[in-house]
């Protein structure tokens, strides 16, 4: 009996104590004990507390996570009795000198500094500091250094600071060799290669970083090789293995083994969705799930599935839709059932976080969000903002992780992105029927860290010197379009063959967007200074243009993109309608229409076949030509084996172009000599008319 009132009146002290303690207490004072470094004033502020708060054990948690987060501290330990806060801490060792050994360039040496997260005086910490170790390695076999070794030892100093110290061993540069496809690949060698990111190395390279060896890009290459089959068909294509065969003087083999399977069609389309949801918001949607049926199983036709149920969530306020995918296989066919569902329980976004950005600012990630904090917690709509971001193609990563909060109903969400280096140089020569041709350019896919795309480039031929600068902002002030400036300069000496020379200097303004589903717009404002030359021999219709223009003109190009993809299109079709018109309308100005239509077929087992329509006219106001900078010239492209620019109306002996352009082209590929991996066959027939 005694024990039995014993426990109760513990039972009874225990829940009066936690009572009291839950209901929290008011904050009368804070020691801060065992700081060195981080004065107390500071510790007190990242706490977020202050004299006169109540605080409770969530409280408390906070301030502990609050800390911890500072990253200053290794250890904390944290007591709260009668309304008085003692924060003991133990601070992590400060990273005195941070020293790279083994790496002579100073310019390379300088780029990896760059590049890794851990800097001199700030606070090491153990973890962190074993990831930025492999994150080095990476940094190494991207620029070759393929079996580089790096090893870590710290010097710890009198201070509570550290040296660490990186001790690397380059080794020499791996290049590729050969790369090779066994298995059953069922595409050619040449094809394959177009489709990955990796190159053989060849004299004519020697600029590029894609001839190296390198762990991420042949872990890339293995998912554009997937994406690839996938879009063909090849549902159950499995790269079974990559290898890296060794050769002389430090070159390696690379090696792909292929299963590609069997190719699949897809089959039957069936969409479920809440009974409280009417049918007609996903009318259009059924009817283009129908008109896949019978064709061969992409991967983008799953994409446009799920851009369309992102739509009809955004336009039909479906806040908390979900949308899963089902893919069943009968024999040869892949039955698609898709189950939109509602949650059950409806949560909201409290907070994102944007990780891992240490060049890219957080407004160029957080503008390609669909959902925003304070948002219903979408999963179509924050699946599709993963998506924008990762099409930036500014980071090697995209993760992303969605944590519990202190309410249930709200959500935090963490994105963690992994930059990569996003400048290219190009470098590029070449020969043929209009002579040889050499070309340089600089490109940059994120300028100062703001997702700005520049690009700069300059080719030179034997008649025309052509450079030209952009600018491209992408969103600009979150309208979903890009604005594009750009600066060109070309000079046409064809004073030789034709008797007239030309040089344009000019500036554009622009941009592009969709204005409905697949039908694009781009308007482009422009001015140009014209000066045109003309020799001794000209005809005199020629000598009358000679002198100098200022115009100031606007195009538009409409284009409706119906194709299945962009690159090596197999299916669908492209529309696309220009028109050029000039706002100071004077003597020689010029309005210029033109139409493209080019259609795509399959019609055998990997056999495309294509057909495309082209016509062109240009019409000066006035009774004048013409001027023969505006005139017509027939592109090589379009009638394959003459020599460009000599082709239609000729003045006096000179090729001064038409008014009038059409052409007719179709071609197909063959499926002869399958043996020969790196050549394809194609046969073409061209027809065009140049005249006026």
């Amino acid at each position: 009996m005694f024990f039995k009132i014993k426990k109760t009146f513990l039972a009874i002290f225990i829940y009066y104590v936690l009572c009291g303690f839950a209901n929290g207490a008011i904050l009368n004072k804070i020691i801060v004990e065992n700081n060195i470094r981080v004065n107390t004033e500071t510790i007190i502020l990242f706490s977020k507390v202050k004299i006169g708060d109540e605080l409770d054990q969530n409280d408390l948690n906070n301030i502990l996570k609050d800390l911890y987060d500072t990253d200053f501290f290794s250890n904390i330990e944290i007591n709260f009795e009668n309304s008085i806060l003692t924060l003991n801490v133990t601070e992590n060792p400060i990273i005195q000198n941070l020293v790279f050994k083994g790496i002579k360039s100073k310019d390379f040496l300088k780029a990896l500094k760059e590049r890794v997260s851990i800097k001199e005086k700030n606070p090491f910490i153990e973890n962190k500091v074993k990831s930025e170790l492999e994150k080095i390695k990476n940094i190494l076999q991207e620029s070759g250094f393929y079996f580089s070794n790096v090893s870590l030892s710290k010097k710890e100093n009198d201070n509570n600071t550290i040296d660490l110290i990186f001790d690397i061993n380059l080794g020499e540069k791996s290049y590729i060799n050969k790369i090779i496809f066994l298995g059953d690949k069922k595409f050619k060698k040449r094809q394959l290669l177009n489709v990955i990111a990796s190159e053989e190395d060849k004299f004519w390279k020697f600029i590029s970083k894609k001839r190296l060896l390198d762990n991420q890009r042949i872990n890339l290459d293995k998912r554009l090789l997937e994406s690839f089959y996938k879009n063909r068909g090849y549902y159950d294509v499995k790269i079974v293995s990559d290898t890296v065969q060794y050769q002389e003087n430090q070159k390696f083999n690379l090696v792909f083994n292929i299963d590609s399977g069997i190719k699949y069609y897809f089959g039957e389309f069936n969409i479920n969705f809440p009974d409280d949801y009417e049918e007609k918001y996903f009318e259009k949607a059924i009817r283009n799930l129908n008109e896949y049926s019978g064709e061969k199983y992409s991967f983008k036709v799953i994409e446009k599935i799920l851009e369309e149920i992102e739509k009809i969530a955004s336009n039909n306020q479906f806040e908390f839709v979900d949308a899963k995918i089902d893919e069943k296989i009968i024999e040869n066919k892949i039955n698609i059932n898709i189950d939109i569902e509602e949650d059950s329980i409806k949560t909201y976004v409290k907070k994102i976080n944007i990780l891992g950005n240490n060049i890219t600012i957080e407004d160029v990630v957080r503008n390609e969000l669909i959902i925003d904090e304070g948002d219903p917690l979408n999963n179509v709509l924050f699946n599709k903002s993963v998506s924008n971001i990762k099409s930036l193609n500014i980071f090697k990563s995209v993760k992303t992780e969605i944590k519990d909060t202190d309410d249930n109903l709200r959500k935090e969400i963490d994105i963690i992105v992994e930059e990569k280096p996003t400048g290219e140089v190009s470098v590029g020569a070449g020969v043929g029927t209009s002579g040889t041709s050499t070309s340089f350019g600089v490109r940059e896919n994120n300028f100062l860290g703001q997702g700005i795309k520049l690009n700069s480039n300059i080719s030179l031929s034997e008649e025309t010197l052509k450079g030209m600068f952009s600018y491209t902002k992408p969103n600009f002030k979150n309208s979903d379009r890009d604005l594009t400036l750009s600066v060109q300069s070309n000079e046409t000496d064809r004073l030789k063959d034709y008797g007239y020379k030309t040089n344009d200097t000019g500036f554009s303004i622009g941009t592009r967007f969709e204005h409905l589903e697949d039908f694009f717009i781009s308007p482009t404002f422009s001015t140009n200074y014209e000066s045109i030359e003309t020799s001794s021999t000209a005809s005199s219709r020629l000598k009358k243009q000679s002198g100098d223009y200022f115009d100031v003109e606007g195009k538009y190009i409409l284009d409706y993109d119906k194709r299945d993809q962009r690159f090596q299109p197999t299916d669908g079709f492209l529309s696309s309608f220009s028109q050029q018109l000039p706002f100071n309308i004077e003597d020689n100005q010029t309005i210029i229409n033109s139409y493209e239509f080019t259609a795509y077929h399959e019609y055998l087992e990997d056999l495309v076949a294509s057909i495309s329509l082209f016509g062109m006219n240009a019409n000066s106001f006035g009774d004048d030509d013409v001027r023969i900078s505006d005139r017509l010239f027939m592109p090589s492209r379009k009638l394959r084996g003459f020599e460009a620019g000599k082709v239609g109306p000729i003045d006096n002996g000179d090729y001064v172009g038409g008014n009038y352009l059409t052409s007719l082209n179709v071609s197909s590929n063959l499926p002869v000599f399958p043996s020969l991996e790196t050549i394809d066959f194609n046969v073409f027939y061209d027809a065009a008319n140049i005249w006026g």
